[in-house]
């Protein structure tokens, strides 16, 4: 067997170099390996100290070289592209370097030297096979699609996509044009507009994969590696029968009669015409037209079909460098650096990571604390008052993994084994074992003393107490513990299995184990964790408050609730202002603004707090009693404004100054007062970053996302318009909407939140 090793770098760019660059020279390298066995040349993507591959300038430039030594070593007759990574083939390009592009333009050249690479990997005369094990995203699909043959394990985590919609750009490596080719149109819109991932069978039934590979169980190492070898061995044995002829690359054309009827449709113009202005249609639908980028997408594709490919490819990288160059892409990218940067523990690993949690109340949000536990290797004991709350509790916990096995998220076998991780208690039994307690009781500072007094005496002393409150300090709760330095908050977003953000609440006594062991908790449950100083309200729920406040007073002002949905949505939350109000509970809304009220006084004013004081005596809650600003019926997606509680809120009816009741001044009314008391709590200490503060308002409360979140949004707009709309509205309402000092130094300054 023919065997060459080659590590290749940045050194070889010297041109005389690279002419008398052999098969059996070795050149020192930092993420390709290359070597040639039996005439395959094995290009491995393997980059040290990270958990992932990613396409950036070194590791770009790396698989350049390797591929152009391929095509000029006369020793490889095919090669395999794989990775060093049993868990990700290529997750994509590295966002630092859109990061740095300062212009479109600059955009534009770098996607132009992506295209050209893959390009020069397309027209190889000698057949390249992708093997794809683990996340194979954005640039990552777009190289494997550049491939002549693409092989992918089933399973083993193995997912294809192009999620460059959610950062607000379009794919810059030819993805706009070579997945057409290889899946038809729909397909394309469906995956590029979306976002969507595919797995191993479903790209093979598109045309995305020519070859599905089982896994196999683990033998000498685990199932991911020997899996990881097994799959080599094929594809280097596919790319030996494709150099040799014993195997023909296979027809990219129609398969059957319904395929070639969608090929030759999209040749007529009409039917072009049709599909397009449909899907451009359901776009706007879906984003208001906030979002710039799913609209490119049409038109770079759209571009392919009308010009060829020449000029496919040039309204792809030009409109890939015009989106670079926005305001949504730079937000929606700052959102995926928040993210990345959340889920790690800023503290550190935990000398003792909890095994066993005990959860308090089996309600919606405890069985939800308990159902994101189970399936991550907890042992959960979860405890209720009566035996019918907890038999809907562990009902909850149940329902849910049996929904992840009918949508093939998990095994059978593997769901029944989650679901032994759950105990259920009516008594302190077990408490002894558990490693933190997290309690979701009823809100009520009493209730909470109470429960912390009778938990903590079946507790070890190491055990942790993490109350899951919206509002009530955590300094307060701990005042009833023996072990204050024990407490710490936990803030859950309902429901639980859904909504990604956990607000870690920590006190002045809030020992470092505790803060790692929290943190630590959060991120295997899933989670998106921001770590907040304590105070009322906290941070997420400190600044949702004035905005409902405002809310309220524009109803009374007059506006519809439904009004307040549309320009709401129209702005960008994804859930309606008014529909919130009724999904948090309006009971919960009068209970919080009270308690704020007190906190923070007259800045907190709004609406009559006497508004939610009387809907709530007429039993009107919201979506939970049927009843609140709208009204919900079983089984019907209609929700009329309740008219009963309209009639509630005209007899504390007021009317709007003329000059802030346009539908403009409405948004920025709500916005203005949210956006100011994510500051607020940054001056205060409360908050350590603005990083977290978007992350904590866009995926905990919705907060616009391709704003950035609050923060950056303030920074678009300019600290100076900022304060001067706030000013504005404080003419006619009063302190509410007195900008904090932190911005108006900042107007002042002309600084901004993010360098």
């Amino acid at each position: 067997m023919a065997q060459a090793s080659l590590r290749l770098g940045k050194s070889v760019a010297n041109q005389a170099f690279r002419r008398n660059l052999s098969t059996t020279r070795a050149v020192a390298g930092t993420h390709l390996n290359y070597t040639v066995q039996d005439g395959v040349a094995v290009l491995r993507f393997d980059s040290p100290g990270s958990k992932v591959n990613s396409l950036g300038e070194e590791t770009s430039a790396e698989l350049q070289e390797a591929f152009q030594t391929f095509m000029k070593d006369p020793a490889a007759k095919s090669a395999v592209l794989l990775s060093g990574k049993p868990g990700c083939f290529i997750a994509g390009a590295d966002i630092n370097m859109l990061a740095k592009c300062q212009t479109a333009e600059e955009a534009t050249a770098l996607s132009k030297g992506c295209q050209d690479l893959l390009f020069e990997v397309e027209q190889c005369k000698k057949p390249v096979v992708a093997a794809i094990q683990g996340s194979c995203l954005g640039g990552g699909l777009e190289v494997a699609m550049a491939c002549h043959y693409r092989i992918a394990v089933d399973g083993m985590k193995t997912s294809m996509g192009l999620p460059e919609v959610m950062l607000g750009v379009l794919p810059g490596g030819g993805g706009t044009q070579r997945l057409p080719a290889l899946t038809g149109i729909p397909n394309t819109l469906d995956m590029a507009l979306t976002g969507k991932t595919l797995n191993a069978k479903k790209a093979k039934k598109v045309g995305l994969v020519d070859a599905v590979v089982d896994p196999l169980g683990p033998g000498l190492a685990p199932a991911d590696v020997t899996t990881h070898q097994y799959l080599e061995k094929i594809a280097i044995n596919t790319a030996k029968q494709l150099a040799d002829g014993s195997m023909k690359l296979p027809n990219r054309g129609p398969k059957n009669f319904a395929k070639k009827v969608e090929k030759a449709a999209f040749g007529v113009g009409p039917v072009k015409d049709y599909v397009f202005n449909m899907a451009k249609g359901k776009v706007m639908k879906q984003t208001n037209g906030l979002y710039p980028a799913p609209i490119k997408i049409l038109e770079a594709v759209r571009a392919g079909l009308d010009h060829g490919v020449e000029g496919g490819y040039k309204a792809e990288r030009e409109k890939f460098g015009e989106l670079v160059a926005t305001s949504e892409s730079k937000g929606l990218i700052s959102l995926f650096h928040g993210q990345t940067e959340c889920k790690k523990n800023k503290f550190g690993k935990p000398a003792n990571p909890s095994k066993t949690l005990g959860v308090l109340g089996a309600g919606l949000m405890g069985a939800g604390i308990a159902q994101v536990s189970v399936d991550k290797g907890y042992t959960t004991v979860l405890k209720d008052m009566s035996s019918a709350g907890l038999s809907r509790g562990v009902s909850q916990v149940s329902d849910y993994l049996d929904k992840k096995v009918k949508r093939k998220k998990v095994a059978k076998l593997d769901a029944e084994r989650y679901l032994a991780n759950l105990i259920p208690a009516l008594d302190y039994t077990d408490f002894g074992k558990v490693d933190m307690v997290i309690e979701a009781v009823f809100e009520d500072i009493n209730i909470k003393h109470r429960v912390i007094k009778e938990v903590e005496k079946h507790m070890r002393e190491d055990a942790i107490f993490a109350s899951n409150t919206s509002a009530l300090p955590i300094t307060k709760i701990a005042e009833a513990s023996i072990r204050p330095e024990k407490v710490v908050g936990m803030h859950y977003f309902s429901p639980v299995d859904k909504m990604q953000l956990l607000e870690i609440i920590v006190t002045d006594k809030t020992d470092m184990e505790t803060k790692k062991a929290a943190v630590d908790v959060g991120l295997k449950q899933g989670k998106v964790v921001i770590v907040v100083g304590d105070g009322p309200g906290f941070y997420t729920t400190r600044i949702l408050a004035p905005t409902l406040s405002e809310t309220i007073r524009l109803m009374q002002e007059g506006v519809d609730p439904k009004k307040l949905d549309k320009l709401s949505k129209g702005a960008g939350f994804p859930v309606g202002i008014a529909t919130l109000i009724d999904e948090v509970g309006i009971d919960v809304a009068a209970h919080v603004a009270e308690d704020l009220g007190k906190a923070f006084g007259d800045r907190f004013s709004g609406g009559n707090p006497e508004v939610l004081k009387g809907l709530v005596d007429a039993q009107m809650m919201g979506r939970k009693s049927k009843k609140g600003l709208f009204v919900y019926a079983d089984g019907s997606k209609d929700r009329p404004v309740n008219q009963e509680g309209m009639n509630i809120i005209k007899k504390f009816a007021s009317v709007a100054p003329a000059a802030t009741a346009g539908d403009e001044d409405i948004v920025l009314r709500m916005v203005t007062r949210f956006a100011n008391e994510a500051v607020a709590s940054h001056q205060d200490g409360i908050l350590a970053t603005p990083l977290e503060g978007d992350i904590g308002a866009v995926f905990g409360l919705g907060f616009p996302p391709f704003s950035g979140g609050p923060f950056r949004y303030i920074d678009t707009m300019g600290a100076q318009t900022f304060v001067d709309h706030m000013r504005r509205f404080e003419q006619s309402y009063g302190v509410a909407f007195t900008p904090c000092q932190m911005l108006v130094d900042m107007a002042k300054s002309g600084n901004k939140f993010y360098k």
